[in-house]
Parts: structure tokens; C-alpha cells; sequence
């Protein structure tokens, strides 16, 4: 900081003293260092100002006055013909002269950050919204819960559909396997659901890649190629798409970030079912799916059930709940209270002698 006073010190001094050595002013030296410093301070001014300010916005007020200066220059050269003897011509010209390149400097330092090369190079792009597509994978479409969630509205975009799976629905379909037949029909009339859903873009795209053979990698090819995101609920193909830097939306993963939060602790009603894999073990399901294994409620199958959450399990598969019959619970609890409190009137034996 010291050395750029230093320096401004040591420019008005040179300014201030060439100014009287010269004497642009007719008269006392004095008058002469007086404008010398006026015009260093005014230049250190604007040297404060300009330190401050975007190179953009340098160079685009440099410009500016180039362009300005050119097209003044332009304007005095045709104007040859005009008696520059008049003093209302010079003054016309000159007034050109300065007005332009003011004018250029001003609105290019205004409009300098359009020098940037993102800013720069979106003046050649399409000012137009770029869709977003959201490509389909055959176990999403078979499973079907994608077709509530776009009815939802949480799913935007053109939803593309590729030929390939299309494909592979049809020989699903068409399997001799009832199940597999089953599945392939309930995925082919999930996309006659979507289809018929207003507002919904369905894109059926033929786009193929014949050097590829499997279904997964001809998705994440094609979704390099439209840049848009793999819609699935297959764990593997999720896994490699990431790996591969293909964005993808996992069905499964907006199911379990659904699912309401338990804590260990709480109090919650169940229906038991079935039978745990574990001694006086009861099994129930909430109604998104989560298994709840109750301890103390083999017994109990068949009935609804008030348990409290012991700890819960967060796996890639799903959550599982752990908790026990509440009754059973306090009863227990009041079992090892009723044990403290008796250990604590218990007489101490008498000293041995």
C-alpha cells in the first residue's frame, strides 16, 4: 500500500512540475503547476475508481471508444463536402468527435460482461428451453409405480421410451412362462397408461446401438447421447450408470425417502402375520412394505399389536424394524423393578464371629 502512494506522489510531482516548466498557461508559473496538479489528481481519481472495476468491463469500455472513435472518424470523412470554415460545421464535428467515443466507452463498460466466454457463447446457443428426458428401463415399466408417479406430476420431462425395450417387453410377453407373461403385459399396458395421461410426453425413440448387446449399457449409451437420466429401480444398473456418469432416478430410493421416520423408542400398532425367524418371534408389514419383526409375539399372529421400536435397520434392499410387545416390555420392566426394590429391603446376613 505504502509503495502505491509512493508512487502517485512521485506522478503528481512529475505532472505538477512538467506543467510549470512548460507553462500551458500564459502568466505566473503558478497557474501553470495549479492546472498540472488539477489534472494529476483528477488522473489518480480515476486510476482509484478504474483499480475496482472488472476486466470485462475495461475491455469492453475500451472497445467501445474504438468503435465510437471509428465511426466518428467515418461520419467526419463523409462530410467532406461540408465549408468546414462554418463554425457551426466544427462544431458539429467536433461534437461527434466526442460524443461517440464517450458513448462507446460508456455502454461498453456497461455491457463488458457479455465478454465472457459463457456469455459469449450463449449468444449463439438456442434461447429455448432444452428438454429434459427421463429414458425408461424395462423393470421400471413392469413394475408400475412409475405410472403413479407420473401421474403425480413428480416426474417432468419427455419420457423416452426406447425401441430395444420395447423389445424385450414384447419377448417377455410372449414367454411361455405365465409369470413372465404376466409381467410383460402388465409393463406393456403401464405404457398404454402413460400415453393416454394428459400433458405427458411420450417419446418412442429408435435410436439403437448395434455394437452394444445389453439392455443396461444401450441405456446408458443412449442417455449419454439425448444427455438425459436413466428412470429404474434395478440396483446393478443404477450402480454402473453412476460409474459411467449417467444421472439416474432409482424408483426405490424415492420409495424409502418416503417412508416415515421411526426412532427407537416409539410406541406403534401393528398387525401380526406370520412367524419370525427367531424363537417367540411375529412378523408384520407396514403399509409401504417395511418389515417389523416383534419379539415376545409368536403368539400373537393374527392380531393387532401395540410394540415399542427397539433400533431400526437402514440396508440398499430396504428398512427393517426391530421392536417388541409393549405389555411384555413393562411387565418386564416392572419384573426387574419389583427385583431392585425387594434386593434393596433384603436384610444384610449377619457377621460371622
Amino acid at each position: 500500500m505504502r509503495g502505491f502512494l509512493l508512487v502517485r506522489a512521485i506522478f503528481v510531482i512529475v505532472v505538477v512540475y512538467t506543467a510549470a516548466l512548460i507553462r500551458p498557461i500564459d502568466g505566473p508559473f503558478v497557474f501553470s503547476a495549479a492546472l498540472g496538479l488539477a489534472v494529476a489528481l483528477g488522473i489518480v481519481a480515476a486510476e482509484a475508481r478504474l483499480r475496482d472495476a472488472a476486466v470485462t468491463n475495461l475491455l469492453g469500455g475500451l472497445l467501445g471508444f474504438l468503435v465510437g472513435l471509428t465511426i466518428a472518424k467515418m461520419i467526419g470523412t463523409a462530410l467532406f463536402w461540408a465549408d468546414t470554415a462554418n463554425t457551426k460545421v466544427r462544431f458539429l464535428h467536433g461534437l461527434i468527435i466526442v460524443v461517440l467515443p464517450y458513448l462507446g466507452a460508456v455502454l461498453g463498460a456497461r455491457k463488458g460482461e457479455w465478454l465472457e466466454p459463457a456469455k459469449f457463447l450463449s449468444l449463439f446457443r438456442d434461447a429455448r428451453p432444452q428438454k429434459r428426458y427421463r429414458i425408461l428401463d424395462t423393470s421400471v415399466i413392469i413394475d408400475g409405480r412409475v405410472a403413479e408417479i407420473v401421474e403425480a406430476g413428480f416426474l417432468d420431462g419427455t419420457l423416452v421410451v426406447p425401441q430395444f425395450v420395447l423389445k424385450e417387453l414384447q419377448f417377455v410377453a410372449d414367454s411361455s412362462d405365465p409369470l413372465k407373461r404376466n409381467r410383460g403385459r402388465r409393463g406393456l399396458d403401464i405404457l398404454h397408461r402413460i400415453q393416454k395421461m394428459a400433458g405427458v410426453e411420450v417419446l418412442i425413440s429408435d435410436l439403437d446401438f448395434p455394437q452394444v448387446k445389453e439392455v443396461d449399457m444401450k441405456l446408458i449409451e443412449l442417455a449419454r447421447t439425448m444427455l438425459g437420466r436413466i428412470v429404474t429401480n434395478d440396483f446393478n444398473l443404477n450402480k454402473v450408470a453412476q460409474l459411467r456418469g449417467v444421472e439416474v432416478l432409482n424408483i426405490n430410493e424415492l420409495a424409502n425417502s418416503l417412508k416415515p421416520v421411526v426412532l427407537p423408542g416409539e410406541v406403534m400398532n401393528v398387525f401380526i402375520i406370520k412367524e419370525g425367524k427367531e424363537y417367540n418371534q411375529g412378523v408384520a408389514y407396514l403399509d409401504d412394505g417395511t418389515m417389523v419383526v416383534v419379539d415376545n409375539a409368536r403368539t400373537r399372529i393374527g392380531r393387532n399389536l401395540d410394540i415399542v421400536v427397539t433400533s431400526v435397520l437402514q440396508t440398499t434392499a430396504g428398512r427393517m424394524i426391530f421392536g417388541r410387545h409393549a405389555e411384555a416390555a413393562n411387565g418386564l420392566e416392572a419384573v426387574e423393578r419389583n427385583g431392585r426394590e425387594d434386593t434393596g429391603r433384603r436384610p444384610r446376613p449377619a457377621a460371622q464371629a
